[in-house]
């Protein structure tokens, strides 16, 4: 049985982590809406499922789909995301990660890794 107190520290030792990460100036700087919509992302990928961008544009159930399309586009600026041509659908662009975005997501497992050795 896991100790709450122990899950607790653990979890405190991973947000500082976080956070000393994010303060470094080759990590990409994202406001909480550009977080959310690449985790939602990046969610969706884990599954080896393709996003297009209207799908995209729905998975945030807290955001209006203009404020999603703005932040796409604000994380393709910064070279997170990559649009292409859907195989079979001229009409319609599938986001993928970029090695920037796979670099930015090793570097937050590696916290998590990090926060839950044991001491």
């Amino acid at each position: 049985m896991i100790n709450p107190k122990d899950a607790s520290q653990t979890y405190l030792r991973f947000l500082n982590l976080v956070n000393a990460v994010r303060s470094l100036p080759t990590f990409p700087s994202l406001d909480a809406v550009e977080e959310r919509v690449l985790n939602a992302l990046a969610a969706v990928w884990a599954t080896g499922a393709k996003v297009t961008v209207l799908e995209a544009m729905r998975l945030s159930p807290d955001a209006s789909p203009s404020t999603v399309h703005r932040r796409l586009k604000r994380l393709q600026e910064k070279g997170l995301i990559v649009l292409r041509e859907h195989e079979s659908d001229s009409r319609l662009r599938v986001i993928e990660p970029t090695g920037a975005t796979h670099a930015c997501f090793a570097k937050l497992g590696q916290c998590l890794r990090l926060a839950t050795r044991d001491e």
